[in-house]
C-alpha cells in the first residue's frame, strides 16, 4: 500500500511539475512561499534578460485538466516562450497546487478565491510580486491571461489586484462572480450586478484594467453568452471606475471587424470598445467553428485548436499596447482621484533600475 502511494505520488509529481529534460534554455523553477501555502512556477526568461533592464511581464494562467508547465501545460498550449523570445518579455506558469481540484482547476468559481490579500488570488499576485522582485522586471508592465478557469482567474485578479496586473486576458473564461449565475436563467442576475462585486473588490485601488476577450462561438463547456455576459460586465466595471455610479459613463465608441474564413482557417470577429480619448477598455474576438480551447496556429495540447487566430500572440500585442497609466485626470471610485499612479509595490530601488 504505501508503495502504491509512491508511486501514485511521483506520477502525479511528474504530470504536475514535468520532468527535468522537459526544461530549456532560459527556464527556471521557482516556489512562492504565501500565508495561504505555497505555489510552484516556472519562469521563462528570453535572451533580451540581462538583470539590469525592466522588461515587461506575462502570467499565463492554466485550466482544467491542464498544468503550468508540467504534462498538458499552459507552456506548451500557448508557445508563449517562442514569442517571449522574439518581443522581449519574462513569461510566468503557475501551477495550481497538488490536489486541489480533481482536474487540476483553478478554483475561480468558489467566492472564497475571489477576494484580495487570501486564497488563490493572493497567492498569484505574489508570484507575480516575486518575479518583479527577482528578475528587476517592469512593476508597470505586468500582465495575466487565463484559459477557461484560469480566465476565470485572470478576471479575479484584474479586480482584486489592480495595483499589481495592468491588463487581463481571458480565453474561454467568464465574469467575476460567474457562480451567482443561473446558466438555466441568467438574466436573473444581470452583468451589472456582478460589476459592482468586482469593482467594490479594487477599492482605493480600482483603475480601468484593460481587458481583453477570447471565445469560440462553438464552445459547449463555457457558452459564448459568458464571454458577452463578460464584455458587459467589465464596461459596467469600467463606468463605475469613473465615478461609482452606473449612469453610463462616457460614450465607448465600438468597432468590429470580421475576418473571413481562410483555408484551414477559422472566421472571427474583432471588436474594440474605447473611451472618447481613445483608452481601451475591452477588445473581444468571437471565433466561429471554435470550441472550447485556445487558439493558435503553434500550439500543443489537448485544448487547443490550431485553426483558430493566434491567441498568443494577440494577448502580447494588447499587453504590450497597455502597460498601466501612470496617471489620469478626472474622479475615481467613490468619489476619490482615479488610481492610476504607479505599482504601490513599485519601489524607489525598481525605479532607480529603470532609469
Amino acid at each position: 500500500m504505501v508503495a502504491l502511494v509512491l508511486v501514485v505520488g511521483l506520477a502525479t509529481a511528474v504530470l504536475q511539475l514535468g520532468l527535468p529534460w522537459w526544461m530549456h534554455e532560459g527556464d527556471r523553477n521557482h516556489v512562492y512561499e504565501g500565508a495561504d501555502g505555497a505555489l510552484r512556477y516556472q519562469v521563462h526568461l528570453p535572451p533580451q534578460y540581462d538583470g539590469t533592464t525592466p522588461l515587461p511581464v506575462m502570467m499565463a494562467v492554466h485550466g482544467c485538466g491542464m498544468t503550468g508547465y508540467g504534462w498538458n501545460s499552459m507552456k506548451s498550449t500557448t508557445q508563449l516562450n517562442d514569442l517571449a523570445d522574439s518581443e522581449g518579455f519574462i513569461v510566468v506558469y503557475p501551477t495550481q497546487r497538488m490536489f486541489r481540484s480533481a482536474i487540476n482547476c483553478w478554483r475561480s468559481a468558489d467566492p472564497r478565491e475571489q477576494h484580495r490579500s487570501g486564497g488563490e488570488p493572493a497567492l498569484l499576485a505574489g508570484v507575480a510580486r516575486q518575479v518583479v522582485e527577482d528578475y528587476s522586471a517592469d512593476p508597470d508592465d505586468v500582465h495575466v491571461a487565463g484559459a477557461s478557469s484560469g480566465a476565470g482567474t485572470a478576471v479575479i485578479l484584474a479586480a482584486t489586484y489592480p495595483d499589481v496586473f495592468a491588463t487581463a486576458t481571458s480565453v474561454a473564461g467568464g465574469e467575476y462572480g460567474l457562480n451567482q449565475v443561473d446558466p438555466d436563467d441568467p438574466g436573473a442576475t444581470p452583468p451589472a450586478y456582478t460589476a459592482r462585486q468586482a469593482w467594490s473588490q479594487m477599492g482605493d485601488r480600482a483603475r480601468l484594467v484593460p481587458l481583453l476577450v477570447i471565445h469560440g462561438e462553438d464552445d459547449d463547456v463555457v457558452p459564448p453568452l459568458v464571454a458577452t455576459r463578460l464584455v458587459e460586465q467589465w464596461v459596467a466595471v469600467g463606468d463605475l471606475v469613473e465615478d461609482g455610479l452606473l449612469d453610463g459613463g462616457p460614450a465607448l465608441v465600438e468597432e468590429t471587424t470580421a475576418v473571413p474564413a481562410e483555408e484551414g482557417r477559422h472566421a472571427y470577429t474583432h471588436t474594440t470598445l474605447t473611451t472618447p480619448d481613445g483608452r481601451s477598455l475591452v477588445e473581444s474576438y468571437l471565433v466561429r467553428d471554435m470550441g472550447h480551447a485556445w487558439p493558435g496556429p503553434a500550439g500543443d495540447g489537448l485544448f487547443t485548436d490550431r485553426a483558430g487566430p493566434d491567441a498568443s500572440a494577440i494577448a502580447w500585442d494588447f499587453a504590450r499596447r497597455h502597460p498601466k497609466e501612470p496617471r489620469r485626470t478626472g474622479r475615481g471610485a467613490r468619489g476619490q482621484p482615479a488610481a492610476w499612479a504607479r505599482s504601490s509595490w513599485a519601489t524607489d530601488r525598481h525605479r532607480g533600475r529603470k532609469a
